[in-house]
């Protein structure tokens, strides 16, 4: 009964603003998903809704803590905003839990709304179109520069993460992570490898999977 909506609603702005300085600095120089950008804006407001209304009650508090470590136990992999959504859920259906149902709502409309402004506005990888590449080439290739021209043409971002001689030293097997323009336009994308690579091996594979 000590939370006033006005402290609520400060704290909430406040917690939303140092999520995304969090996920400002994190950003920097690196190649972040759009998911875990959007959880490191919304996971701060939310800690600090279930922190505020558990505010002084002891036994509320280790409940809380226990709940939210069941995040963990997914048997299922998801992303980074799949894991955001569960703690948003699992908030809500906390502060309803101790009572303040108003409090519960506005929690979910504001951080719900949020979710989806950022899922519009937000650059970067979604998951969906990123994957693993796999090229062979010939020794004789320059491995760090012949695909480049072809990679900005039909990805938004690309990166080598891996390189391994293969047949006795005669070919090179290069692993990239790549985050397609269009999906559509995957084996335009492959044709154009192919005839740079001699024709040799190529394969791609969502990035969740398994690589030998």
């Amino acid at each position: 009964g000590g939370v006033t909506f006005q402290t609520y609603i400060i704290c909430l702005l406040v917690a939303l603003f140092c999520g995304s300085l969090c996920a400002l600095a994190a950003s920097y120089k690196s190649n972040l998903t759009k998911s875990f950008i959007i959880s490191l804006i919304l996971l701060p407001a939310i800690v600090e809704t279930v922190i505020t209304m558990v505010n002084g009650n002891i036994g509320t508090g280790v409940a809380v803590a226990g709940a939210f470590s069941l995040v963990r136990f997914r048997s299922v992999p998801g992303t980074a905003k799949d894991i955001g959504t569960i703690f948003l859920a699992m908030g809500a259906g906390l502060i309803c839990g101790m009572g303040y149902l108003g409090y519960a709502i506005l929690f979910s409309v504001i951080l719900g709304v949020v979710m989806m402004v950022l899922s519009t506005i937000m650059k970067g990888g979604n998951g969906e179109t990123e994957k693993i590449l796999n090229i062979t080439i010939p020794e004789s290739l320059n491995y760090t520069e012949v695909f480049d021209d072809i990679m900005k043409n039909y990805t938004d971002s690309y990166s080598l993460n891996s390189v391994k001689t293969t047949n006795m030293g005669s070919l090179f097997k290069l692993q990239y992570v790549v985050d397609l323009k269009d999906t559509k336009t995957e084996k335009e994308f492959m044709d154009e490898l192919r005839t740079r690579n001699g024709n040799l091996e190529i394969s791609i594979m969502k990035k969740e999977e398994p690589i030998n």
